[in-house]
């Protein structure tokens, strides 16, 4: 990838969440926070968690995607494309699909509450 094409997909990822702020602060605010804890998953220099728009959201990557975000009207969905895979030891994961599963959260509290980070972590060492 290009620097061009890593800035490009930065200016695209800035505008999503100013956008956002703007219409929707509270999915604004959670939106954030899960964009930290995803970019913090990497516990290697060698490796840098990617952020790229698609599909209406943010998809995360490293060299493959392992998870995106979503906002919506009244949550945020914190969405696996290989959810089905994960075991689901604090049974949050929902959805009845082939391979997706998704995580829904309404408030900041719904991060921890929800034990994100531990699906985010199972989702990030699949790859």
């Amino acid at each position: 990838m290009t620097t061009q094409d890593r800035n490009d997909m930065e200016n695209r990822v800035e505008q999503f969440l100013q956008d956002l702020r703007l219409t929707n602060a509270v999915c604004y605010e959670l939106v954030q926070a899960l964009r930290q804890q995803i970019l913090s998953a990497s516990n290697s220099t060698d490796e840098t968690v990617q952020e790229e728009i698609k599909y209406g959201g943010i998809l995360f990557a490293v060299e493959q995607a392992f998870c995106g975000i979503f906002a919506y009207a009244n949550h945020v969905s914190l969405e696996f494309g290989e959810g089905a895979g994960l075991p689901d030891q604090f049974g949050v994961l929902e959805g009845k699909g082939k391979f997706r599963r998704h995580i829904k959260l309404t408030t900041l509290a719904d991060i921890k509450n929800k034990h994100v980070m531990h699906y985010i972590k199972l989702a990030y060492q699949g790859l």
